[in-house]
């Protein structure tokens, strides 16, 4: 359905979104993290902006592959590592983009594995993880394309909101403990917020 010509659109979107949000971000990582997760995201997306046209062309494996090796290079952090490791995982499992689903459930196990996290532990997770589930669910279905695309954005922003009242138990907002309730995850929040980005702009190219 959609081409890798897409990818420069996708990555200028998302790095809007991000910068748009980047303080309401900051905000919520000065209160339980490390307070540098903008930072590091935006690193790694000002970098996939600068090589964006590359893309174009591209099969979705060496796409896939391109955009981890660039965020594995560039993005400090926690984050920079998973996400290399979500897309690098996608890669190779990638044929085409007609099973992204199944790419995309790959490359979250594998962040996983990376993390040592899963569901529940008030990390980005919280908003991969419910989308994986979601789209894993809907392989073996006749689920119209625009109807997933708009669930996938109800399904992140409710497992953003949920970190709400989870107590972190990884990384630096996992020694505030009981403290940590009532404050979203900052990874959680960045996620969603690119998760919105990307399926706003593919339904936007959809056909008429």
């Amino acid at each position: 359905m959609f081409s890798t010509d897409l990818l420069p659109k996708l990555i200028e979107k998302t790095l809007a979104s991000i910068n748009e949000n980047e303080s309401a971000i900051t905000a919520l990582d000065q209160e339980i993290g490390d307070g540098d997760h903008v930072v590091n995201l935006e690193r790694g997306l000002n970098a996939l902006f600068t090589e964006r046209e590359s893309f174009v062309g591209l099969d979705w494996a060496s796409a896939y592959k391109k955009i981890g090796m660039t965020l594995m290079s560039k993005v400090g952090g926690a984050s920079g590592s998973l996400f290399a490791t979500l897309f690098l995982a996608m890669s190779k499992h990638a044929e085409n983009g007609e099973n992204f689903a199944e790419s995309y459930v790959t490359g979250v196990e594998a962040m996983k594995l990376r993390g040592k996290s899963d569901a529940g532990e008030k990390t980005m997770l919280d908003v991969l993880i419910p989308v994986a589930e979601y789209l894993d669910s809907t392989t073996a279905e006749n689920v119209p394309l625009t109807e997933i695309l708009q669930t996938v954005k109800t399904v992140a922003l409710e497992g953003m909101a949920s970190t709400r009242d989870m107590v972190a138990t990884k990384g630096r907002a996992s020694f505030l403990g009981q403290r940590s309730l009532g404050v979203i995850d900052a990874g959680a929040s960045s996620c969603q917020i690119m998760i919105c980005a990307i399926v706003d702009t593919l339904l936007q190219a959809l056909p008429a």
